[in-house]
């Protein structure tokens, strides 16, 4: 029996609510075989059961399973490649340039989900500035999910997930093979820390960031949302940081706070002095 109308247009409210996601009203679906197996693991007989539970109660761990299970955790190693190409060849190297007197470099990975997009900046740290010997690096990498960041800490992928888009020069070097997993090295895991952290919530705890990878995240807000983002997005930056958005984003029509740089066949922002 599918999802009544009225639970689902209560369980798209709840994720626009708690993660700003726009759920499409065809994807009821989705819905169903997402959060199947939880109502399951809750003892309960549907997920109309599993949404009245959450209805009637205050917001809670099962509320944080829920969304955990609707989060689109897609991410893969080194995705669309250009974007890092940009960090490697011009943004890094500029940015050790103008940081030389303190050392000192910090990049966030925005909605991390499993970890790939940080750790691909730690790798490409590693791998090409011999990991910046005599430098401070953070590298912070923040997801709604608590269930997605443990994964992201243990670092643990799949063939699947190491098939897409990781060079095999990092395999060889960064990961160790343990029954059907790729382990990635305590070397690379040790450089990046992941934190719990909702981009609708006030954003007060965060540092400035030399570098934000802001990608691939804006495609699933409304306009008003994405707004409110690059309101906020310079509060979490430094004046003369760099601002990486996904392919099929943009700052137009949104934003004047950023100027767009276009570098081979992809762009990276700058604050506007």
């Amino acid at each position: 029996m599918g999802l009544e109308t009225e639970d689902f247009e209560y369980l798209r409210q709840f994720i626009a609510q708690h993660s700003a996601i726009l759920m499409d009203a065809e994807k009821g679906y989705l819905a169903e075989s997402r959060l199947t197996p939880l109502a399951y693991r809750e003892g309960l007989d549907s997920v109309g059961d599993l949404l009245s539970l959450v209805r009637r109660t205050a917001f809670g761990t099962l509320h944080r399973k829920v969304l955990d299970a609707m989060m689109n955790n897609e991410t893969w190693f080194f995705r669309d490649h250009l974007p890092f190409e940009a960090l490697r060849r011009v943004i890094i190297p500029d940015l050790m340039a103008e940081r030389f007197a303190t050392r000192r470099l910090s990049f966030w990975s925005a909605a991390c989900s499993s970890g790939q997009e940080a750790y691909s900046m730690a790798m490409t740290i590693a791998e090409e500035f011999g990991g910046l010997p005599g430098w401070t690096i953070s590298i912070v990498g923040t997801d709604l999910s608590s269930a997605i960041l443990e994964r992201a800490r243990a670092g643990h992928y799949s063939q699947l997930e190491i098939n897409r888009g990781l060079p095999a020069k990092y395999l060889t070097r960064y990961f160790t093979h343990e029954g059907p997993d790729w382990v990635l090295s305590p070397e690379i895991r040790s450089m990046v820390e992941f934190r719990e952290f909702s981009l609708t919530e006030p954003w007060g705890a965060l540092p400035k960031f030399d570098v934000v990878f802001f990608r691939n995240v804006l495609i699933y807000f409304d306009v008003a949302k994405k707004r409110e983002i690059f309101r906020r997005l310079p509060t979490a930056m430094k004046a003369d940081g760099y601002l990486v958005l996904g392919a099929a984003e943009t700052t137009y029509g949104l934003s004047d706070s950023f100027a767009r740089v276009s570098w081979d066949k992809t762009a990276y922002y700058r604050l506007r002095m």
